[in-house]
């Protein structure tokens, strides 16, 4: 024999009661031995309070009950409620005269739900030929008069369950009400919270059946609440023990007291969707499972008492009358904690006994309040509780460490004796963000990265194109999911908070102007509880950069081919570093140097290994390594080559931006801060390659008159020797062990049959002397231009801070 447990979801108009009746008439149709227990159908326990709340107020009520019957009758209009409907006016008349209630109304109102339901599941039944019978689990489940949340009396309810069954035929299905019963003088009681699965698991236990099927509106227990952690998983089996633990912790479709009767006498449950016929659902049994179980719970509706004061130091008997004195008022305590030097006591009570709380402690206190031992007994709210089941506080340093970095902060945290469930108590409005952080952490389960990238243009389209087309293979490979939540051009901002789509160019025109990108960007990821974020910063803006530090503090990882931060004043430039070191944070930009090339990357390697950096040096620039290469072995002029540079997106809009020198500059500037060197920009030695008729003038002037510059370039390559060519490098030489370096951008004539003279193309070269390689530097040479070179760079940057997570 099974009992089959319907929640009040799944008993709700529509496709509910249709499945409900579907389940039911397929397992007695099959010779299934069942019996039924129910729920109130849908909304109606809370329905039935707000009428009482109504008629309390001395409100008219009476259209709101008219409208609950039309509900209860559906989908069966002819059914007959008169009897219920008759005491509910009764009661609610009563209510309004007095303009009050008890518990003991209340209960026999709420009571009326589950009737009405067992009467509909029965009626719908018997229409089809399936003999059934309505039963009142007010006739054998005997409780106290603690009304609202009454205690069975365990004897007598079993002997009158196990009389009462015997009278029914064996070939009649009772449908049982649940969360009702009643006490020695048959007044009506109700079991309190979560009391329907507590009506079934009792009923089981009475008459010895070893099977509860469970249906509700969700597919099981989930390693997380799956409205707050989209991957969450379906725990398919646990065992009691670890039901009792998820109950404890707040689990919404566990009770403990619901879990108890199960125990004793070994029978399982199995929870299952209504909606969902395929799934498998949950099984709780008394089988031990092959690992420890972990989910995440969440507590709401729950407040965070403070006791503080200096009177608490070395006096005993503080925590004593602390929790008598609330255990006297019947408030639960959840979390404790206290400090070493019992300076304060801290814990968590249900919200709603907050008042009540603050009035008696504050009571209880006075004395010591009015000679300040007592500072404060204070309440922090919009606070909950996030627990994590089966894990071991050993193994959680690497997710506080995470939580950390998300800029999520922890009030209050607490383990257990078993040291095997984890409660943290924060900010009801991190609670989201915190759920996800820590699930991707213990289940291993897809990580998002939370992107904005500021800059579309060239390098940012492509970079946005790029991670659109691989985001697939990615969450394939790495189990990493690459979120795009904004593109900000100059102007514009696009946000989706689920990730941005093809179209993205054409969404993006569509929106309005924003003023402020670093505000607006932070504030949305804030909005919608986004985790893991990165900043992308693929412009050029002298302005942008300034707003980095804001990124950090708000939670942000910075990715960046924008070199303007990297060559800021040095005081600046540590500035920045601090705060990432504070707030544990990353910032890779290994396209500063080299595009795509690990040019960055391999000098920090060799310089934090202890290796000593004598000199670099090489073509930094893979615009003016295109340029040089082709003019050194061409008759061409130099204007032609600047020109196709130009139309193939080699160099800047305004060309005497490369020309100027600055960019390689800069990348050296890097470098030598990558070496710990204090240089300032001012330190290098940049020669200019523009002559100086044509630095002045806007860009169209210059474009105009560009053929120019061809008797300046001619000059040059005509006094080169044989076999020599000329190469525009960037030379960082000196004592590298001492503040400064000496920095030199300049151009040069160099053997064609060196390294940097068979340099091709747009290729860049970078040389690495140390004192290892003596005279044999580490050379690495490749693409060093290129828009899609470089966001590649940035992509492989954006996978590195991943992997560092």
């Amino acid at each position: 024999m099974k009992l089959l447990k319907f929640g009040g979801k799944s008993l709700a108009n529509g496709k509910g009661i249709k499945n409900v009746i579907a389940i039911l008439s397929e397992k007695i149709k099959n010779k299934e031995k069942i019996i039924v227990v129910l729920s109130a159908r849908g909304d109606a326990t809370d329905e039935l309070e707000n009428l009482l709340e109504l008629a309390k107020s001395n409100c008219n009520y009476e259209k709101v009950l008219i409208q609950f019957r039309k509900q209860q009758i559906e989908p069966l209009t002819t059914l007959n409620v008169d009897q219920e409907f008759d005491l509910l006016n009764r009661l609610l008349k009563g209510v309004q005269l007095t303009e009050d209630y008890s518990q003991k109304i209340k209960d026999l109102v709420l009571a009326q739900g589950e009737l009405l339901a067992v009467k509909m599941v029965s009626a719908l039944l018997n229409n089809i030929n399936i003999k059934c019978q309505v039963v009142d689990s007010r006739l054998f489940l005997k409780t106290d008069d603690n009304f609202g949340n009454a205690q069975v009396n365990l004897v007598t309810s079993k002997e009158k369950t196990v009389k009462y069954i015997e009278t029914i035929d064996a070939d009649v299905t009772p449908i049982i009400t649940g969360f009702i019963a009643s006490n020695i003088t048959n007044e009506t009681t109700t079991l309190g919270r979560n009391g329907t699965n507590y009506s079934a698991s009792l009923i089981a236990n009475f008459l010895g059946i070893k099977a509860i099927e469970s249906y509700t509106h969700v597919d099981g227990i989930f390693t997380a609440n799956p409205e707050i952690v989209s991957n969450a998983k379906i725990i398919k089996h646990i065992n009691y023990n670890e039901a009792s633990e998820l109950a404890s912790f707040g689990t919404s479709i566990l009770h403990t007291k619901s879990i108890n009767p199960l125990i004793e006498d070994g029978i399982s449950l199995h929870i299952l969707n209504t909606f969902n016929k395929e799934n498998e659902g949950t099984l709780i049994s008394n089988h031990q499972t092959a690992r420890s179980i972990k989910s995440i719970s969440v507590q709401e509706e729950v407040v965070l008492i403070n006791i503080i004061g200096k009177g608490i130091i070395g006096k005993k008997g503080i925590d004593a009358r602390i929790f008598s004195n609330l255990s006297n008022i019947g408030v639960n305590i959840g979390i404790i904690s206290q400090g070493s030097s019992e300076r304060g006591v801290s814990f968590i009570i249900p919200k709603k006994n907050k008042a009540m709380a603050q009035k008696v402690l504050l009571n209880e206190f006075k004395h010591e309040i009015l000679k300040q031992d007592i500072q404060a007994v204070n309440t922090i709210e919009d606070i909950s509780v996030v627990t994590i089941v089966g894990q071991h506080i050993g193994n959680f340093a690497s997710c506080l460490d995470y939580l950390k970095q998300n800029k999520i902060n922890i009030l209050l945290i607490n383990n257990t004796i078993s040291g095997n469930n984890i409660s943290l108590v924060i900010h009801k409005k991190e609670v989201k963000k915190a759920v996800n952080v820590i699930h991707s952490q213990i289940f291993g389960a897809i990580k998002t990265m939370h992107i904005a990238i500021v800059g579309k243009g060239t390098v940012g389209g492509s970079l946005i194109n790029q991670l659109l087309v691989s985001k697939a293979k990615v969450l394939n490979r790495k189990n990493l999911k690459l979120n795009i939540f904004a593109i900000a051009g100059k102007e514009k901002i696009l946000f989706n908070k689920n990730g941005i789509s093809d179209n993205w160019r054409t969404s993006l025109q569509e929106k309005e102007n924003t003023l402020d990108h670093e505000k607006a960007i932070i504030a949305y990821a804030r909005k919608h509880h986004l985790e893991n974020l990165v900043l992308i910063d693929n412009t050029s803006s002298e302005d942008f950069v300034n707003y980095y530090t804001s990124f950090i503090e708000n939670g942000f990882d910075l990715v960046s081919s924008n070199k303007i931060a990297n060559t800021q004043r040095y005081f600046q430039y540590k500035t920045l570093r601090e705060s990432l070191q504070l707030h544990k944070k990353n910032y890779l930009y290994e396209t500063n140097v080299g595009a795509g090339l690990p040019i960055i990357d391999t000098i920090r390697t060799l310089h934090e290994s202890g290796e000593n950096i004598t000199r670099i040096k090489g073509v930094f620039s893979g615009s003016l390594s295109y340029l040089f290469n082709s003019f050194s072995a061409s008759e061409q002029p130099f204007s032609y080559f600047l020109k196709k540079a130009i139309e193939l997106g080699y160099t800047e809009p305004d060309p005497r931006e490369d020309l100027c020198g600055n960019d390689v500059a800069r990348k050296l500037l890097i470098l030598a801060r990558e070496l710990d060197l204090k240089n300032e920009f001012n330190d290098i030695n940049i020669e200019n390659l523009i002559p100086e008729s044509l630095r002045k003038g806007d860009t169209k002037q210059f474009l105009v008159n560009i053929e120019g510059i061809d008797t300046y370039y001619s000059a040059i390559k005509n006094k080169l020797a044989d076999d020599y060519v000329l190469r525009y490098i960037g030379d960082l030489s000196g004592n590298l062990q001492e503040e400064k370096g000496d920095l030199q951008v300049k151009l040069v004539a160099i053997p064609k049959n060196s390294a940097l003279g068979n340099l091709t193309g747009s290729d860049s070269i970078f040389e690495i002397y140390t004192e290892s390689y003596k005279e044999n530097p580490i050379t690495i040479i490749g693409a060093g231009a290129g828009a899609e070179v470089t966001a590649r760079g940035v992509f492989g940057d954006l996978l590195r801070i991943a992997d560092k997570k």
